[in-house]
């Protein structure tokens, strides 16, 4: 049977400037029809080039120059307009990770989705209907309302949903989805991955599925391939490739990743030294050998081959070696300043609504929590639950409902910016998720840092100058990057000069909003060793909000819940992790992919998140609960439970009836239980 993609001999490369710079070379790969092939590397080493090529949608300045790409056994390039046409429509399709970007903010949902079917030559009095069709099939519940909305009415999860939809509604023969859930929830991911495991069972589609997160490429797909600037390193069945990597670069991104067991007071986390060679680098030799604990003379004078034995292929010299290097790693530990007693932020009947009447939208209810000197609170929880305008009010850029408290080193912290002292402003700042939308892209590094130094600090002159050498040596960068405009850096240097601006005021508070959800293994890593390093040495406290719950669990030492507006549940992160648990918490905890594929134990809750113009009486998780007690749980609040010192959940269970994994029924039998709640995957 013809293979639904094959890459043979791939070489392609972007004009830029007027020269050519080699970005791919030399892929070999073949996926077989309804088969899921997942490819990984760090940002930068051609996976997205890979997967416009296979799509013919490379850039203008883009081309191939060498190889073939065959799709059902046409090559593609060979393909006349038309031809090329009528293969997008009916034998590929590609899902982007942003569908915000990729839907059309002026059309409702229907109207879109019924181009699909209209570029089909489907009659248009059947458009309706088959519209529908396809949207009850990505598990819209109520596809007749959605069709009438535009994308911006929909929620991120379900905008992908729409995107998905609209990608398989011609029963394409390969899917080539590019990190299809970044920036989505653990529980919106798991119901995302649910929904593509299901559409390739039932269509027999092809995925050629592209992630920086290792877990979800384990849990999805059957081999997988890593690249490493635009070669194809080592290619093998998924359990193989993560159980027993044969190539360093391999073993150098699985051991990037925070392991259970292991928190930022313990150890730091591996990293891979040095860069990614640039596009078109010519490089003598293993290309992977200036950042290789292996390379020797060998490896600095001659490129390996790609050798095949059985259903593996590795370039390496020594794959042989690799286990040994895989043991022999060991992070250093960190020695950490130490929590200070002192509640640096103290927190009460919070509230924040938007709008009046019947269009009231309460967003916080009654939030309460401390946070200690040196410390790491992780807020998590859904998209809407209220972490980021709990995060602007602390801020100051939301004002609080009146009768909410914010205290800030025992004095009452104003409700805006612009009613605090300077030394309040810059003792709370942030270090948002996207640092090209929170970087001045027209300022150098040295205009930024100063910019920001001169108007918090007050400092001029020499002592500016100091200022800024000093604060670009503590995020490991040099004197080489001040010079840098945005644009110039990579995402995980970016990240580091938002963070310096950040520290460069000397916070007290750093909210770190999502800090390292765009970046891959490796630089994550970094962003994450250097976060702790920083909060070690100036005991700085920080609040961390974050939708991966690996990254919260290593930085953090204690964890906060949301769901709609309140805190569930909060407690020391080890005892929030380890249980017992918040229903709410086991099913986040129930959500997270895990690196040896295995998901089998998941709760699914049911329906979507309310609205916060109509909250749920009782508890507000009632709704979605599955061990929700009829006439108790949907009428009476339920009381605050304190498990043991600091860890305080808000439940009508009893303590012993919690659940300390993810499938528990209660003892007595009565209610639903988690072991009955359906599974996927």
């Amino acid at each position: 049977m013809t293979d639904a993609l094959t890459f043979e001999n791939l070489g392609v490369a972007y004009r830029v400037k007027g020269r050519s710079q080699q970005v791919l070379y030399g892929i070999d790969l073949q996926i077989a029809r309804g088969e899921a092939y997942g490819l990984v590397g760090e940002s930068g080493c051609g996976k997205s080039t890979a997967a416009f090529a296979a799509v013919r949608y490379l850039p203008r300045n883009g081309l191939v120059t060498n190889g073939r790409i065959l799709i059902d056994g046409q090559d593609i390039h060979q393909l006349a307009a038309p031809d090329l046409r009528k293969l997008r429509q009916y034998s590929v399709s590609m899902v982007y990770q942003d569908p915000g970007r990729s839907l059309n903010p002026s059309l409702p949902v229907g109207r879109q989705v019924s181009e699909v079917f209209e570029l089909a030559g489907v009659p248009r009095a059947e458009w309706p209907t088959r519209v529908a069709e396809i949207l009850a099939k990505v598990q819209i519940s109520d596809p007749a309302l959605v069709m009438q909305r535009y994308p911006h009415q929909l929620s991120g999860g379900m905008q992908q949903r729409v995107a998905i939809a609209m990608a398989v509604a011609s029963n394409p023969t390969l899917l080539v989805l590019d990190e299809p859930t970044t920036g989505l929830d653990a529980t919106v991911e798991a119901e995302v991955l649910d929904l593509i495991q299901h559409l390739r069972r039932e269509l027999s589609t092809a995925i050629l599925f592209i992630s920086h997160n290792l877990a979800v490429i384990a849990r999805m797909c059957d081999r997988v391939g890593v690249l490493y600037a635009g070669r194809l390193v080592e290619e093998a069945r998924t359990d193989e490739i993560f159980r027993t990597p044969r190539h360093p670069y391999t073993a150098g991104l699985l051991n990037c990743l925070p392991q259970a067991g292991r928190s930022k007071d313990k150890a730091l986390l591996a990293t891979i030294p040095g860069f990614l060679p640039g596009p078109g680098a010519q490089i003598t030799g293993c290309v992977f050998a200036p950042r290789c604990a292996l390379a020797d003379c060998l490896c600095q004078t001659r490129d390996p081959a790609f050798v095949r034995a059985g259903d593996r292929a590795t370039k390496c010299h020594y794959p042989e070696r690799v286990a040994d290097m895989n043991r022999a790693v060991a992070a250093p530990v960190l020695v950490a300043a130490g929590q200070g007693s002192r509640r640096i932020l103290q927190i009460s009947d919070l509230a924040k609504s938007f709008g009046n009447g019947l269009q009231r939208q309460r967003v916080l209810r009654d939030v309460g929590f401390d946070l200690r000197a040196g410390e790491t609170l992780g807020l998590v929880g859904e998209s809407g639950s209220g972490k980021t305008t709990l995060a602007r009010c602390i801020l100051g850029l939301l004002q609080p409902d009146p009768g909410s408290r914010i205290q800030f080193d025992d004095q009452p912290l104003a409700g805006t910016t612009a009613a605090r002292s300077r030394d309040q402003v810059k003792s709370i700042q942030i270090v948002f998720q996207n640092p090209d939308s929170a970087l001045n892209r027209a300022h150098s590094v040295h205009r930024m840092l100063s910019r920001t130094i001169g108007l918090l600090i007050g400092l001029r002159g020499a002592a500016r100058e100091a200022r800024i050498r000093a604060l670009i040596r503590a995020v490991r960068l040099t004197d080489r990057h001040l010079t840098a405009l945005p644009r110039q850096l990579s995402g995980g240097l970016k990240q580091r000069v938002a963070i310096a601006r950040a520290f460069a005021s000397d916070p007290q508070i750093l909210i770190c909003d999502e800090p390292t959800s765009a970046l891959d293994v490796s630089v994550q890593a970094a962003i994450l060793n250097l976060l702790a390093e920083l909060q070690a040495t100036k005991q700085v406290s920080y609040i961390l909000i974050s939708h991966d719950l690996g990254v919260v669990r290593y930085l953090s030492d204690r964890i906060a819940v949301m769901y709609l507006g309140q805190v569930l549940e909060i407690g020391p992160a080890e005892a929030v992790f380890s249980g017992p648990h918040h229903p709410y918490t086991a099913a986040l905890l129930s959500s997270v992919p895990s690196i040896d594929g295995g998901n089998n134990d998941r709760v699914r809750l049911t329906g979507a998140l309310p609205s916060t113009a109509n909250l749920p009486n009782g508890c507000v998780f009632h709704t979605r609960c599955p061990r929700m007690m009829p006439g108790l749980c949907d009428q009476t609040a339920p009381p605050q439970i304190t498990l043991h010192a600091d860890h305080v959940l808000a439940c009508h269970l009893p303590p012993d009836q919690l659940s300390t994994t993810a499938r528990q029924p209660l003892p007595d039998g009565t209610g639903p239980n988690l072991a009955d709640s359906p599974v996927y995957g």
